[in-house]
């Protein structure tokens, strides 16, 4: 086998899933909603299947849903696209990520990566042949520095992979940050992959800026969003990908290769979610927000360190005055002995250099979030 995944250990989502099974806790770990998705969306979806079209529609994907991305995107970011050139769409950000990745790296060029980071980068950087140089980022706030930033740029980069928002931090770059960020990659002359798919799922009267919009960073970004994490539907697995057109033809080319084409259905019903007026994007983060505060604050009465939590469905744990080993053995602990399962969060660094910090899933209902709260009070109890 490749060498790539044939040494890849079990991934720790994996791992505590299993753990979660065999000891029946609530499963904080995994980032996926208890909701099924918005009702509306699903039944588009369930017409288009048994009504429409079900043999291969266009690679570069349906007419209807490439319009609307870029109607959504002008809408709701300001970005110009056009729908014909610079417009795809993907099975699944995972698979937009790859295709770009083997689309834009060549063996031997460098990729400047963020840690901490999701797990499929580092294999998907390898097996295009990419050598990996990764910029560490510390807790609480995980900002950019520049001189660790100018280190891992050389003449040899051709491609930065950046998540922002940030999993598993829950954090968003900040403008400084992005500016920075734009400076160095244009005065490096490399392109930007941009993992955006948090973008919709920020908080506190946030708007999330995408590094598209910076000056001199339009012809030079692939900007990756998510259907799964925008609507909630994990597995419907349709991914956006936004490029110039000079870069969106081999991008493309890649894409061609790999699934080819996503469920036409799918394509129709994530177009007509896309359509939907901004109160309802805003009512989204209101509850994910609300969930959020409601375990927060729960965990905050037990006593337990919350990190701020911006974006994303998940917040930190910081266990440093715990007295509980680092955040591996924490987390195997907490599922065996307490029943809630969590991901430690040194599993996002190469090098496992953060080993204080604990994720936790909060988009849950509320009765799941109670119940791994009142388990949690046990820990609670127990520590000295």
């Amino acid at each position: 086998m490749n060498p790539v995944f044939a040494t890849l250990p079990t991934t720790v989502f994996e791992t505590m899933s299993r753990l979660a099974r065999a000891h029946g806790a609530v499963n904080l770990g995994q980032g996926f909603p208890d909701d099924p998705g918005p009702a509306d969306i699903r039944q588009h979806g369930a017409r288009a299947l048994v009504d429409g079209w079900n043999q291969y529609p266009p690679m570069m994907g349906v007419p209807a849903l490439r319009q609307a991305i870029a109607a959504h995107y002008a809408a709701h970011q300001g970005l110009d696209l056009d729908p014909e050139t610079e417009v795809m769409v993907t099975s699944g950000a995972t698979e937009a990520l790859a295709g770009a990745l083997l689309a834009l790296v060549e063996p031997g060029d460098e990729v400047v990566l963020f840690a901490p980071m999701y797990d499929a980068y580092l294999p998907l950087v390898r097996r295009a042949g990419g050598v990996p140089r990764v910029v560490t980022l510390t807790p609480p706030a995980f900002r950019l520095d520049e001189a660790a930033l100018e280190a891992a740029f050389s003449d040899r980069t051709r491609v930065v992979l950046v998540n922002n928002p940030l999993n598993p931090s829950a954090t968003l770059f900040g403008q400084d940050d992005l500016a920075l960020l734009a400076r160095t990659c244009c005065r490096f002359d490399v392109t930007v992959l941009c993992d955006e798919v948090w973008e919709h799922v920020v908080f506190d009267g946030a708007r999330h800026t995408p590094l598209m919009a910076l000056p001199g960073m339009r012809e030079r970004t692939v900007k990756i969003g998510s259907a799964g994490k925008i609507f909630s539907l994990t597995g419907w697995k349709v991914g956006f990908v936004m490029a110039h057109a000079r870069l969106m033809q081999g991008l493309a080319k890649a894409h061609q290769f790999l699934t080819f084409t996503t469920p036409p259905n799918l394509q129709e019903a994530v177009a007509y979610g896309l359509a939907k007026p901004p109160d309802w994007f805003d009512a989204m983060r209101t509850g994910y927000a609300r969930s959020r505060d409601r375990l927060a604050g729960g965990l905050r009465v037990l006593g337990f360190d919350v990190l701020p939590a911006q974006a994303t469905w998940f917040l930190n744990l910081d266990i440093a005055g715990l007295g509980l080993g680092d955040d591996a053995a924490f987390c195997e602990a907490l599922v065996t002995r307490h029943g809630v399962a969590a991901i430690p969060v040194s599993a996002f660094y190469p090098d496992a250099s953060v080993r204080t910090l604990v994720r936790l899933c909060f988009a849950k209902d509320d009765a799941t979030l109670d119940t791994a709260l009142d388990r949690m009070s046990g820990l609670a109890r127990s520590r000295p």
